[in-house]
């Protein structure tokens, strides 16, 4: 008898060490298989980054297309007609920025110089550190060197000449899926619908696209009317207080606040050259970027939530990890698709974990 319970905890143990292998197992190809994923994404990211851009914004254009193929229009001409407007809303705003920022880009020497002169008070500490340097370095027992700088060979003309066919390539890839995406967005659908064998599976999953689709494309219509109001709002306060292109930096802001927190980030340390460029009062330079920093903390705390509802709003600390991420990853393509790539993961959350009241109010905004 004593034999037998030691045979069979002996069996027991085996049994476990086994599961416990398996499972380290499945762990491990499941880790190996995001770290192919995560290096594929970052080394395929010049033809990747465009295609999920063009998704994105399919998506986000996606009820426009369908108002218009309610008129009994084909998906390929709506799709046409939706990537023609996204074209022309991009030529606009880029020849509404170039005359007033070519002007600007003048300045930027005189920018550079007043900047110089505004850090001439922190000039004796900046010699302390030096000093301070020298003297880490004595006790190290090493001597003071040099600083030696060297000149890249290439100019901006021969990188501007390298970049260019590569930028071309990703508009050209962008264009192309924006509008396969677009015409062809129906029949992916059912396609992906087609491989589920159980009734229940496909009517489960064509509601996690639904659900997908109107999350991400009310979040962005949503952002870009706020963002227009929040450009429109800048420019009307600069405007009033004098400042020069006030409609330029009121664009500017409703661009770059797309991408939370980096985006007003970015915004400010631009003001506070356009204050740099225009006064010399610490309070003059300064007050652009803090007119900006109110509207954007009115923007972040109160529109947005209200606009898009509180229960869509995300945890913050997830957001900056997907922002940091992406960017990262992909640079500013990364930094735009950040927030909705959070929204699809937290609607296949939802509907995989969520209980279904919560299901049910997922892509409300």
């Amino acid at each position: 008898m004593s034999l037998n319970a030691d045979d069979l905890f002996e069996k027991r143990a085996a049994n476990a060490i086994e599961k416990n292998l398996q499972t380290a197992a499945n762990l491990s190809v499941v880790v190996g298989g995001l770290l192919g994923c995560l290096v594929a994404l970052y080394l395929g990211k010049t033809i990747i980054a465009p295609i999920a851009l063009a998704i994105v914004i399919g998506i986000m254009f996606g009820p426009i297309a369908d108002k218009i193929e309610k008129n009994k229009i084909p998906p390929s001409v709506s799709a046409m007609l939706v990537v023609a407007l996204f074209a022309g809303l991009i030529a606009a705003s880029f020849a509404a920025f170039a005359v007033p920022l070519s002007s600007w880009i003048d300045r930027v020497p005189r920018i550079w110089n007043q900047f110089q002169i505004s850090l001439a008070d922190w000039k004796g500490m900046f010699d302390t550190v030096g000093s301070f340097q020298q003297e880490l370095q004595k006790i190290a027992g090493g001597e003071a060197t040099a600083m030696k700088v060297e000149v890249d060979e290439g100019g901006p003309l021969e990188d501007a000449a390298f970049l260019a066919p590569v930028i071309l390539g990703q508009v050209a890839i962008f264009l192309a899926s924006f509008y396969f995406f677009v015409a062809t967005r129906h029949e992916l659908r059912l396609l992906i619908l087609r491989l589920c064998v159980r009734r229940k599976t496909r009517w489960h999953l064509a509601r996690v696209f639904k659900d997908v689709e109107d999350s991400v494309s009310g979040y962005l219509i949503s952002i870009t009317y706020i963002n227009l109001g929040l450009g429109l709002s800048v420019s009307l306060l600069f405007w009033l207080l004098g400042v020069p292109s006030p409609l330029l930096w009121g664009m500017l802001a409703g661009v770059l606040n797309y991408v939370v927190y980096i985006g007003p980030a970015i915004m400010s340390i631009i003001l506070i050259g356009v204050g740099l460029a225009t006064h010399t009062e610490t309070l003059a330079i300064l007050t652009p970027a803090a007119v900006f920093l109110c509207c954007n903390f009115l923007e972040a705390q109160f529109v947005t939530p209200t606009v898009i509802g509180r229960r869509m709003t995300m945890n913050p600390f997830f957001v900056f990890l997907s922002l940091v991420f992406w960017i990262w990853l992909w640079g500013p393509i990364g930094g735009f698709i950040a927030i909705p790539s959070l929204l699809i993961i937290n609607v296949i959350y939802l509907h995989m974990f969520a209980a279904p009241e919560r299901r049910r109010g997922v892509a409300k905004l």
